[in-house]
């Protein structure tokens, strides 16, 4: 009788631990890698998401972590993870459309190595112009343009997002070979640049050249986007887009390691979907980041890589010569 009792309550005692096990296993952090500046734009939108994460799961916690580094970083990080790991990483058109065909030999991992789950944000650029030039508007500088034999540009980085929306408009203007570009080390310096008189004009996110642009020392003549800006205090600034010039937007995608199980990747997907639509953190991206929520599907993201590729292809050799 005493072992019945004894082999009774050791049931009990592993059936308790086993629910214990199933409940507490169901919660998991996924370190979500920034392979950016630490204190650029992805990685504060990432620890606000971060923050956020908490209000929408119960059973999956977001920890953002912010490493120097782009293609090292991520070449890392595909080495060292594996299907179902909790693990998630950035990427951009960066690197899968201006790296992948400039310094392939750079990225040792494909798209095919990753799972998309959500595009974070999207940021539109702008262009702004040193405003002793008078450049207000598109046809403002289409006119200047036509009539000057140099057009110096700064922007972030030799062959960034940046300079290839430089070359890619003013190269659609036919003036590919008068373009000047100029590189600096970050970007919110370039977007100084232009003010500082270096340079004629800057492209930048909009957020780097707000300050100046509200002391007047810039005027910010265009966006990067298919129509005029709609929120924050740009709004209005025409969209390079209506008069058939190519663009992009800058991009961030959230990817989990290729081969991830399908259910929690949609979870993902769902817990950045909810964080993107509450009202706090649309509010705070459109005004203190401005930036854009735009969620995207996969195919939407291939198109977007595909795009650029396109431009990279195009305008190459007026930014790497």
């Amino acid at each position: 009788m005493k072992k019945r009792l004894l082999s009774l309550s050791l049931a009990t005692v592993m059936g308790l631990s086993l629910l214990a096990g199933c409940s507490s296993g169901g919660k998991e952090s996924w370190k979500v890698t920034c392979p950016w500046a630490p204190s650029g734009v992805a990685a504060v939108v990432s620890q606000k998401a971060a923050e956020m994460s908490t209000k929408y799961s119960e059973n999956t916690t977001l920890v953002a972590e912010a490493i120097q580094g782009d293609a090292a970083t991520v070449n890392t990080w595909v080495a060292d993870t594996e299907a179902n790991d909790t693990e998630l990483v950035f990427v951009g058109e960066g690197l899968l459309s201006i790296t992948s065909i400039l310094d392939p030999a750079k990225m040792q991992f494909t798209y095919e190595d990753f799972e998309y789950v959500e595009n974070l944000y999207s940021s539109i650029f702008v262009l702004s112009a040193d405003a002793e030039l008078n450049v207000k508007t598109i046809a403002d500088l289409e006119a200047y343009v036509e009539g000057t034999s140099e057009i110096s540009v700064a922007v972030n980085g030799a062959t960034g997002s940046e300079a290839f929306l430089a070359a890619a408009l003013f190269g659609s203007m036919g003036a590919g070979d008068k373009v000047k570009l100029t590189p600096y080390q970050s970007a919110a310096e370039a977007a100084q640049a232009v003010a500082k008189g270096e340079t004629s004009f800057a492209v930048s996110h909009q957020s780097q050249i707000l300050e100046t642009a509200q002391q007047g020392g810039v005027n910010v003549v265009c966006a990067f986007d298919e129509k005029a800006i709609e929120h924050g205090p740009f709004e209005g600034v025409e969209g390079v887009g209506e008069y058939g010039y190519p663009y992009f937007r800058n991009r961030c995608f959230v990817m989990a390691r290729a081969g991830t199980d399908a259910e929690k990747v949609s979870a993902l997907k769902d817990l950045y979907d909810q964080i993107l639509a509450d009202e706090e953190v649309v509010t705070w991206l459109q005004d203190t980041m401005l930036l854009e929520v735009d969620t995207m599907s996969k195919e939407d993201v291939e198109a977007h890589v595909e795009n650029v590729k396109n431009i990279v292809n195009e305008y190459k050799d007026i930014v790497a010569g």
